[in-house]
């Protein structure tokens, strides 16, 4: 009796493991997103920079769109979007091509990121964005770690598929 319990409870123990980095992820990225924009709404006023001269600065604008300020003005589609983009990261998660931490980083970015956006639009109809590299559109921390957590996903992949042993057709 007591051997098959631990053979029920080291599964899960793993998978508390796995569920952890996914978790702790998308948490971390949703928090710091979060007071990255309150701490800019409060220490900026709506179009100030700082500092003013550098070529990397801070600075305080409002999007209703999407990245890039695609689709402006379309917050309920965006919030029917991006819960509807939670749901996929959350069954990708749960139903994986393959199982690597890589993986779970990744996914918890775009969750955590997601989450943050998500946030912002339901609560006040825009998106905070605030990192301003003058040449590129202004972003904010749940932006980059979508765009990071996709990119390390494609990296995946792609590493997975040229290490992966051929498969007979």
């Amino acid at each position: 009796m007591e051997a098959e319990t631990a053979r029920k409870v080291r599964p899960l123990a793993a998978r508390a493991r796995r569920d952890a980095i996914f978790f702790a992820v998308a948490a971390a990225v949703f928090l710091l997103d979060q007071a990255t924009k309150r701490a800019v709404e409060r220490w900026l006023a709506l179009g100030e920079s700082f500092p003013e001269s550098w070529p990397v600065r801070l600075t305080h604008v409002t999007n209703t769109g999407a990245a890039f300020g695609i689709l402006e003005g379309q917050t309920g589609f965006l919030i029917v979007t991006t819960v509807v983009g939670l749901g996929a990261i959350l069954l990708y998660y749960w139903f994986p091509p393959a199982e690597h931490a890589l993986l779970r980083v990744a996914l918890g970015l775009q969750l955590g990121g997601a989450m943050g956006n998500l946030v912002d639009r339901v609560r006040s109809g825009y998106v905070v964005d605030f990192v301003d590299l003058q040449v590129w559109p202004k972003f904010n921390v749940a932006d980059s770690s979508i765009v990071i957590g996709v990119a390390l996903l494609l990296w995946f992949f792609f590493l997975h598929e040229r290490t992966a042993p051929a498969r007979p057709d």
